[in-house]
């Protein structure tokens, strides 16, 4: 299995907050994987906040490759809509496409995945 973390779980990780023990026993496993996207979310505030040994950890954590298809994101967004499912980003909805590519699952502590995990038919840790 393979677990897409997502910025939010992190976020809180490096605040030691309440996944702190869920996300380490992930690290252990070998199981935690990131993308591009989430990357690029959290580098440029780990950068303002000189946090160079974090950005150091977790640029070696695995890379999930990254193929945008947009017209899959348009469908994706068109069910949510339909679904009443309003206020989903791009980037949230990239990071679906991107754990459904890599058949791997999306551990966030974002609300927006709950509400379009029926809808878009992919698993969240």
């Amino acid at each position: 299995m393979r677990v897409l973390i997502d910025s939010s779980v992190w976020i809180d990780y490096f605040r030691s907050g309440n996944q702190t023990d869920e996300l380490d026993h992930l690290i252990d496993s070998n199981l935690v994987f990131v993308n591009d996207l989430i990357l690029t979310e959290l580098i440029p505030f780990l950068r303002l906040q000189n946090q160079t040994a974090l950005i150091d950890i977790i640029n070696e954590v695995g890379r999930l490759p990254m193929s945008i298809d947009w017209q899959q994101i348009q469908s994706f967004q068109f069910i949510c809509l339909k679904n009443g499912i309003n206020g989903i980003g791009i980037p949230d909805l990239i990071i679906v496409q991107n754990a459904i590519q890599n058949n791997s699952v999306i551990f966030s502590l974002d609300k927006h995945f709950k509400l379009m995990q029926d809808s878009l038919n992919f698993k969240l840790y």
